[in-house]
């Protein structure tokens, strides 16, 4: 899946869809040089959020394809497909571990997801297989996180594009040309092709 011997980052989310903000976290993680690639997996059923009205997973997958085919570093993988279900994190770093022995593997989140991260599914067996890569957020406070998370985090810089699911969803829903200022071009083209995110 990677090529051996990488420092490879797990990349995981709904990615409903993937927008110009996941790009710019994406490139924050390898511009750090804690990583040599990112492997981005989007998760058919997220254990962590509410899916009822979550896009298919198919269209979900694609638009990450296109959002990355030119970036060499990144890939998108549909593995979460072929795990049990949910999509708990440490099923996946368990498998891929057991699959590419020769990597080192990095769990990539933003900081907001710090202070819910004690709630993952079994986040202590999480950390005790995994550092976390954690992208800076401006205004987000991580002094109250226990230091047994604190202490397997590195923070990288990130400068945050504030960019909401809502506002997606509104665009399409319009078919406002401007959704391109939100999502990748082929994104946005995909988006109406499809005719995604409409009543």
């Amino acid at each position: 899946m990677t090529s051996s011997g990488n420092r490879t980052g797990i990349f995981g989310g709904a990615f409903d869809p993937v927008h110009l903000g996941h790009l710019k976290i994406a490139g924050s993680f390898l511009s750090s040089n804690v990583i040599d690639s990112l492997l981005v997996l989007p998760t058919p059923n997220s254990p962590h959020k509410e899916t009822d009205d979550q896009t298919d997973f198919s269209h979900r997958y694609e638009m990450l394809k296109l959002a990355f085919q030119d970036h060499r570093d990144v890939i998108v993988s549909n593995l979460e497909t072929e795990l049990p279900s949910p999509s708990y994190t440490l099923r996946t770093i368990e498998y891929l571990q057991r699959t590419n022995p020769e990597e080192t593997y990095f769990l990539c989140i933003g900081e907001d997801s710090l202070s819910s991260f004690h709630t993952w599914w079994k986040y202590d067996e999480i950390l005790r297989r995994v550092p976390l890569v954690v992208a800076s957020r401006p205004g987000v406070d991580s002094s109250d996180i226990s230091r047994n998370i604190l202490e397997r985090a590195l923070f990288v810089d990130h400068e945050d594009i504030d960019i909401s699911s809502t506002q997606i969803r509104k665009k399409a829903r319009e078919r406002d040309n401007r959704l391109n200022t939100l999502v990748p071009e082929n994104v946005a083209q995909y988006i109406f092709r499809h005719h995604l995110y409409s009543d």
